[in-house]
């Protein structure tokens, strides 16, 4: 009885004793609270608030009814959008682009961070990752705006040194054969020298002394970025690669839209103009909700299941 009563008793002191110290501890990190707060504050308010309106998916949703009074009709809409058959065309073509991204372009910003952490001129290195990383802040009208200026088949820049060398004008922009790689391009060049920030400060932090070793064994730069740099970032490149994963139903709306046209629109047709053309032009709003919410479980589940593939295989993952 007299052991009862202790653990009973210890129950709610440990409960105060972990409130003090959460408060303790809320008390004394308090600016570094502060400091994320504007964060937190983003992902509730354009995040996690709007998840509500997904609730439409099951719905016919009018906007002069209103999310409580319009009529419930359960997974109609996802019925209807898979046997739809623009479904496999869209599938289609957003696979196809990211996977196509995935191979070309996640691998680049690594082979970008290991040649700039050989550099050894400071000033030198400076000045190539400025160079870098200034496309990633350009906009993608700019990106779009300056693709038509070098490959339009009229006034494009490329076609009039094609026509000046004795070779004949080429349709880059209304060729649906290279419409994805374009697309993979103009990502590798706006973004491949952003994505080497993460990459270089995991490089930062391996050891010297592992460098050093390599070399008393007589390992060569190559040899020491194969056996040494790459084996101490790869927990970083695994945690991005399942982060990517995660957007492989997401192409981006803005660069597609920008270089969509009429003679490569059976090529360009993505779930995000998909669900913009339905769901804003045309107003079907419960059927467009439906296509999008479909694009997130479906990254969703390409997340956990690369995550937990991950651990079996050995790697740390995102969680």
């Amino acid at each position: 009885m007299a052991e009862a009563k202790s653990s009973s008793g210890a129950m709610p002191l440990n409960k105060t004793k972990n409130k003090s110290q959460l408060w303790f501890d809320l008390k004394r990190d308090r600016y570094l609270y502060l400091l994320a707060l504007p964060g937190l504050v983003f992902f509730l308010i354009f995040k996690y608030v709007p998840m509500w309106g997904v609730v439409i998916a099951f719905q016919n949703y009018s906007p002069y009814m209103g999310v409580f009074q319009s009529e419930w009709v359960g997974f109609e809409h996802f019925s209807a959008f898979f046997s739809n058959p623009d479904f496999l065309i869209l599938f289609r073509n957003t696979m196809a682009i990211n996977l196509m991204s995935l191979i070309l372009f996640f691998p680049l910003p690594i082979l970008l961070s290991l040649l700039l952490n050989e550099v050894r001129s400071e000033a030198y290195k400076r000045i190539v990752q400025s160079i870098v990383y200034m496309p990633h802040f350009l906009s993608w009208v700019i990106i779009a705006g300056l693709t038509f200026l070098l490959f339009a088949k009229g006034e494009g820049l490329v076609n009039h040194l094609l026509e000046e060398g004795g070779f004949e004008r080429m349709d880059f922009l209304t060729n649906p054969s290279g419409f994805w790689f374009m697309l993979t391009v103009q990502t590798i060049w706006k973004e491949a020298g952003w994505g080497t920030i993460i990459f270089l400060a995991a490089i930062a932090g391996v050891d010297p002394q592992l460098y050093e070793a390599a070399r008393m064994d007589g390992a060569g730069r190559i040899r020491q970025m194969w056996h040494v740099t790459l084996p101490a970032i790869r927990n970083v490149i695994v945690i991005l690669l399942i982060l990517r994963l995660g957007h492989m139903m997401d192409v981006g709306f803005e660069q597609v839209f920008l270089m969509y046209n009429g003679a490569v629109s059976e090529v360009a047709e993505v779930f995000d103009t998909y669900v913009y053309r339905i769901g804003i032009q045309q107003g079907q709003f419960s059927f467009s909700t439906a296509a999008g919410l479909f694009k997130s479980l479906v990254g969703l589940l390409l997340v956990v299941g690369a995550n937990k593939l991950a651990k079996k295989m050995g790697e740390g993952g995102v969680y």
